[in-house]
């Protein structure tokens, strides 16, 4: 009878051809180069790992009669309205988008109603707290997310009393206020901040080894008594050169050191390494957390095109917002999302450059839903009603 059951659904779902169309919208915006020429961002960022998920979603597709056409664009911030206008105008209604947070919310409001937005990239609280949108969906994660996993981290090794270390610019600020408000949650004591002044130039040039081997022992020096170190700098001006240069030794954790990331091509645990070297063949380069997060995205829809059978936004939203929705995610459990605020539930994995050092949530950080609940915000905490 099980036997049948199954043959019956798949016939039912052959006989139902769904056409999915998806895009990838991708911003670039200007940059200095990045500290190491391991971190050089590649042309197709983000856009690989959509042709992974691209394959992946036909594959499972073939089966029932689904088909998937994917679009990608990148563009300068300047004309990012009018190309995002253009995809609206070609039909697309599920788009995958790479942007900071103003850009994204502009163009949410632009897409309206009809269209299903997911977050690949932007990371702001504030995006699934007041600021959020019934129309966009986050697979990247939260900096509170991000923050709180390394606070049970520093909690679990009994490491309560930090030493702040933040950069000058808004995003390092919006950082380093998530990392004090885990402070608050998991009990850790943040003993002393500093703020490490951005003054522009060439990062690898201008503060190379040498004068950085002399900077950073004074600027640490005569801090209170701690016991780790949290980097604060999104804008990856100078956390990479605490590690070794502190006055007093101590683990860094945050923006070096041990770092909390939604994937990194180290990973082999839960099924990864094969994940990992169909992108390596596909590519020629190593998985970025940006391609994950953009596979991630496209599997999303594809998993709810499979058990929906159908392409209708509405449907697809309310499916991925259900208690039926999961998928597997090459972390150890499924991922989930938030009804309240449309945020995916997921393990952040604490990556010091080599190797997944450990996994968040820890052990014995409990929730009354799911223990992943207990990174970011909580229904309590969140000010989102765009999902009541």
């Amino acid at each position: 009878m099980l036997a049948f059951g199954m043959f019956s659904c798949l016939a039912a779902g052959q006989a139902l051809a769904v056409d999915v169309r998806a895009a990838v919208f991708r911003i670039d915006y200007p940059a200095l180069a990045p500290i190491s020429r391991y971190d050089l961002v590649p042309e197709d960022m983000g856009f690989a790992g959509a042709q992974l998920a691209q394959e992946d979603n036909a594959t499972t597709g073939a089966f029932l009669g689904h088909t998937y056409e994917l679009e990608t664009v990148a563009v300068a911030p300047e004309d990012a309205d009018a190309a995002f206008d253009a995809l609206l105008a070609g039909g697309q209604n599920l788009i995958i988008v790479m942007a900071r947070q103003d850009d994204l919310l502009r163009l949410a409001d632009r897409a309206g109603d009809g269209v299903l937005i997911l977050n690949a990239t932007a990371h702001d609280t504030a995006l699934r707290d007041d600021q959020c949108r019934a129309n966009l969906l986050h697979v990247a994660p939260s900096r509170a997310m991000l923050a709180d996993a390394v606070a049970q981290f520093a909690m679990w090794k009994k490491w309560p009393k930090w030493f702040l270390i933040s950069g000058s610019n808004p995003d390092d600020k919006l950082l380093a206020d998530a990392y004090r408000t885990s402070a608050r949650k998991f009990g850790a004591k943040i003993v002393e901040e500093r703020e490490f002044e951005d003054t522009g130039g060439s990062r690898r040039t201008d503060t190379g080894h040498v004068l950085v081997q002399k900077q950073i022992p004074v600027f640490t020096q005569d801090a209170r008594d701690h016991d780790v170190v949290i980097a604060a700098d999104e804008s990856d001006v100078f956390a990479p050169y605490l590690p070794f240069h502190l006055w007093t030794p101590r683990p860094t954790m945050g923006s070096a050191g041990l770092r909390p990331v939604t994937f990194h091509a180290a990973h082999e645990a839960w099924g990864a390494t094969q994940f990992q070297r169909r992108f390596e063949a596909l590519t020629g380069r190593y998985m970025r957390e940006e391609d994950y997060q953009v596979w991630l995205a496209l599997r999303v829809i594809g998993e709810a095109v499979t058990r929906t059978s159908t392409n209708e936004v509405a449907t697809l939203r309310n499916y991925v917002l259900s208690d039926q929705f999961e998928l597997a995610a090459f972390k150890g459990v499924a991922v989930t999302f938030r009804a309240w605020n449309g945020q995916m539930r997921q393990p952040i994995l604490l990556y010091d450059g080599r190797i997944t050092v450990s996994v968040s949530p820890q052990d014995g950080y409990l929730h009354q839903r799911s223990p992943l609940d207990s990174l970011g915000l909580d229904l309590p905490e969140s000010a989102c009603t765009a999902f009541d």
